[in-house]
């Protein structure tokens, strides 16, 4: 029997590390800082919102989400990023999803075509990235071409480092911004080189944004502020799981090219599973309220202040540009790898974390996470303080 072609693809990261830590006693109260699953509380209007619509559930649900959903991501949109942004059509521009993970696999299934430049097309990846990009690519029956980023490269891949008769093969263009795990943030100047460079090659830049609403200084650069509100080759996703502490809600939305959307509707209506009435209505209200956003930014600004004052400049740590995500250099402060490092975190203070390597792949130029961990930033005030206190007390 021939092999499936999904066996191209590593382990899930999770899976390795439970290999990696299996027969190894944990030292402590086991403490898992392994996903980015927020712990903050909801919107306290959740609840009655669900209740409101609660009949709703009776009825089948549109395959891109409520009107009033779609409308509240275009007034978002709008409001978020400027009028540099314009103004995106709700019924053509937008869909709502069942979170993002999902949009970002089936975009890869929707708009990738057979061939490009007559060969197998390519889709190219940030590495570290986001596991789906790659079962996604896999899927759609792309070549997954891995584009390292690095502490040298500001931790997002050089647009330069693709040359021109491959890009000639590119379909699609993944970019987190800001990144999981590293949390670099894409500025102007880079957005408007790779969506050039994409248009160049009509490629599409698939612009993975899930993390925009936690930062701590500037509000992140997105990608609709560079269009002048030409959405050509441009597709932004973006959730409520991380925004508005909702990951089991799986709503999310993808806007843009209309082109690209009326694609992705078409694979929906043919085999997605539409958000639910109700769902739609909660989501509708959390784009259109700013306070709990806020306050849950404020609560991530006190963990990261937490952080830098534990840890400074140790592990070459630097405070991201967006995320909940600590990325750090365990061969520099302990002359250990990623794995070898999160071995013994778990060894000798119970704490589960990643290691960095698991989060990238190996390219002929290395395996850009081997020296890093990933921790998830995610639990109370205390429990930080209390994680810092064991990831600090350990010396080399």
């Amino acid at each position: 029997m021939d092999g499936n072609r999904f066996d191209t693809l590593p382990e899930s990261a999770f899976v390795r590390l439970r290999e990696l830590l299996a027969g190894h006693e944990g030292a402590l109260t086991p403490m898992d800082l392994t996903i980015g699953e927020p712990k903050h509380p909801a919107p306290d209007f959740v609840q009655s919102v669900l209740d409101e619509n609660i009949a709703d559930f009776s009825r089948y649900p549109p395959p891109g989400g409520s009107l009033a959903l779609r409308q509240a991501v275009s007034d978002w949109m709008a409001k978020r990023y400027g009028s540099s942004s314009g103004r995106l059509d709700p019924e053509t521009q937008t869909a709502a999803v069942n979170g993002t993970r999902e949009a970002l696999f089936n975009a890869c299934l929707a708009i990738t075509p057979a061939t490009k430049a007559g060969q197998r097309p390519i889709i190219l990846i940030p590495n570290p990235f986001y596991q789906c990009y790659a079962a996604g690519a896999v899927a759609a029956g792309a070549k997954p071409l891995f584009w390292n980023a690095t502490a040298e490269t500001g931790h997002l891949p050089d647009i330069n480092a693709i040359d021109e008769a491959t890009w000639d093969r590119v379909a699609a263009v993944f970019m987190c911004s800001p990144a999981n795990p590293q949390g670099a943030a894409a500025d102007a100047d880079y957005w408007r080189k790779l969506l050039a460079k994409a248009r160049a090659h009509d490629a599409v830049v698939l612009a993975d944004e899930c993390y925009s609403e936690i930062y701590f200084g500037q509000a992140p650069i997105g990608a609709a502020e560079v269009t002048d509100g030409d959405y050509a080759n441009l597709l932004i996703f973006n959730s409520l799981s991380k925004r508005s502490n909702l990951p089991g809600l799986r709503s999310g939305f993808v806007a843009g090219d209309a082109a690209r959307i009326a694609e992705i509707m078409k694979l929906r209506r043919l085999s997605g599973a539409p958000s639910p009435l109700p769902l739609c209505a909660v989501a509708t209200a959390c784009w259109q309220d700013e306070a709990h956003v806020k306050d849950n930014r404020n609560l991530y600004a006190e963990k990261f202040k937490l952080v830098e004052n534990a840890i400074g400049n140790r592990f070459a740590y630097q405070t991201p540009d967006g995320g909940f995500f600590l990325w750090l250099n365990t061969q520099v402060e302990w002359g250990l790898s990623g794995e070898a490092a999160t071995l013994r975190l778990w060894e000798e203070t119970g704490m589960r974390v990643l290691p960095g390597s698991y989060l990238a792949r190996d390219t002929p130029q290395g395996n850009p996470g081997t020296d890093y961990i990933r921790i998830a930033v995610v639990y109370d005030a205390p429990t930080t303080t209390e994680m810092l206190d064991r990831l600090t007390t350990l010396t080399a």
